[in-house]
């Protein structure tokens, strides 16, 4: 097994990039979801209630993220100094608030008043408490630093679809290939080139699957997410890929082997 792909998302529910390499720090993938969009009420916005943020490109330029908003441009995000709390989920955590030019382009483009903000280091989020003991961070991604997809898996769903989608509508960090489909379900730890992994959760999957990642819009006919529920329900939900943390700080590139440490069953 090696690694197919990998992918980091500098601002949460944005589009993603598909990345050579990428180095990791305390929070996960270098730079991954350290940005976010909020409402008024500082609540979390994705692309579940707005799909149109899949059109929204999002880029790392000399050390800043850099977002091409369609209609209105490209703007740099800078923080500010005014820290407010904001929730992702269940979570009320510090944010900086982003310089008001890119939010103002943002709520023009999805008619609604949003804004940018930003994880700062001191800020600390911890990682479910529940699947993980110790005391470990995560910016805004949903729960956990990485996410890891199996290719064989998205082929195995593929040809149950008429319509085949890429692996980009399940928004991973890493891609595996050479694994039989479906074989992530029973891994707990992997050897990534020179870093390990523990898989910690199943992740189940929502609505989100459904937005076209080049069109911005939902399938009207609810797919994958339809067929995937078919057979992939359980008690964690219906599941594609595991959420997991790094062992300590490094790098992965793609080619990078494979190789399984522990399975559920050992």
């Amino acid at each position: 097994m090696r690694i197919h792909s990998l992918y980091v998302y500098p601002v949460k529910s944005l589009a993603g990039i598909q990345v050579d390499s990428f180095d990791m720090d305390d929070f996960g993938p270098a730079g991954d979801r350290r940005w976010m969009i909020v409402d008024e009420e500082r609540r979390f916005v994705t692309q579940r209630s707005y799909p149109q943020l899949a059109r929204i490109q999002a880029r790392f330029s000399e050390g800043h993220v850099e977002v091409d908003i369609p209609g209105e441009g490209v703007f740099r995000l800078q923080s500010t100094d005014e820290s407010v709390p904001v929730l992702v989920w269940r979570d009320w955590v510090k944010a900086r608030l982003g310089e008001s030019e890119a939010n103002e382009a943002l709520s023009r483009f999805c008619g609604q008043s949003f804004r940018f903000v930003y994880m700062a280091d001191e800020t600390f989020r911890r990682v479910d408490a529940d699947r993980v003991g110790e005391y470990r961070r995560v910016g805004f991604a949903d729960g956990f630093p990485f996410l890891i997809t199996n290719l064989a898996s998205l082929e195995e769903l593929n040809s149950r679809l008429e319509q085949p989608v890429t692996m980009r509508r399940f928004r991973p960090n890493i891609v595996v290939e050479g694994a039989e489909p479906w074989a992530e379900d029973g891994w707990r730890e992997l050897q990534i080139g020179a870093r390990r992994f523990r898989l910690v959760k199943p992740c189940s999957r929502c609505i989100m699957t459904t937005v076209d990642p080049d069109r911005g819009v939902k399938e009207p006919s609810a797919q994958p997410l339809r067929t995937l529920s078919g057979y992939r329900r359980t008690g964690e939900g219906v599941i594609f890929g595991m959420n997991a943390i790094h062992d300590q700080p490094g790098s992965v590139s793609v080619g990078d082997p494979v190789s399984i440490i522990k399975t559920e069953n050992t």
